[in-house]
């Protein structure tokens, strides 16, 4: 039995480069904001670079609350989005025509701590994924994982619903 050859990792590597780097181009304001997403398999890490206009209380200072709840539902829907497509890529399906984004219905965000003026970084995980609505649990943190500043739980509308409705 002859299998056929496995495709070269660095083709692979660039295909789900190429898929990921597609995603966010579909959401103007993540380069608006900067944040940026690294894969690691199929999980993404999102990244929110510090940048002086972030910072919404100069006192202390800290990053603006809007701009973590931001970057939090966008690593939600990069998550989601990404969870849509790996299977189609790993299949060796192509991935030049992407699903619609799932529409947010709610979003509740808990502050647990200050941000510092640095880096953010966020995971993303999928609580509940069915037809009609997803739930996802984020987090983000900067130093320190286990020291989460901020986290969210979001629920979806997910896209295959709603053109159904």
């Amino acid at each position: 039995m002859n299998r056929p050859q496995p495709e070269p990792v660095q083709i692979v590597k660039e295909r789900r480069d190429a898929a990921l780097a597609a995603l966010v181009a579909r959401v103007p304001y993540s380069a608006f904001m900067g944040f940026q997403f690294e894969r690691r398999g199929d999980e993404l890490t999102g990244l929110m670079p510090y940048r002086p206009d972030l910072i919404g209380n100069p006192a202390l200072p800290a990053l603006h609350g809007g701009a973590l709840a931001a970057f939090l539902e966008t690593t939600a829907l990069m998550a989601l989005s990404w969870s849509m497509i790996w299977p189609r890529m790993e299949a060796g399906e192509s991935v030049d025509i992407l699903p619609k984004l799932p529409k947010t219905i709610d979003l509740t965000v808990d502050y647990l701590r200050s941000g510092l003026p640095r880096d953010a970084y966020a995971r993303a995980e999928i609580t509940r994924a069915g037809r009609r609505y997803a739930s996802v649990q984020v987090e983000a943190w900067q130093d320190n994982r286990a020291r989460p500043t901020v986290q969210a739980m979001g629920h979806f509308l997910m896209p295959d619903f709603e053109a159904r409705s």
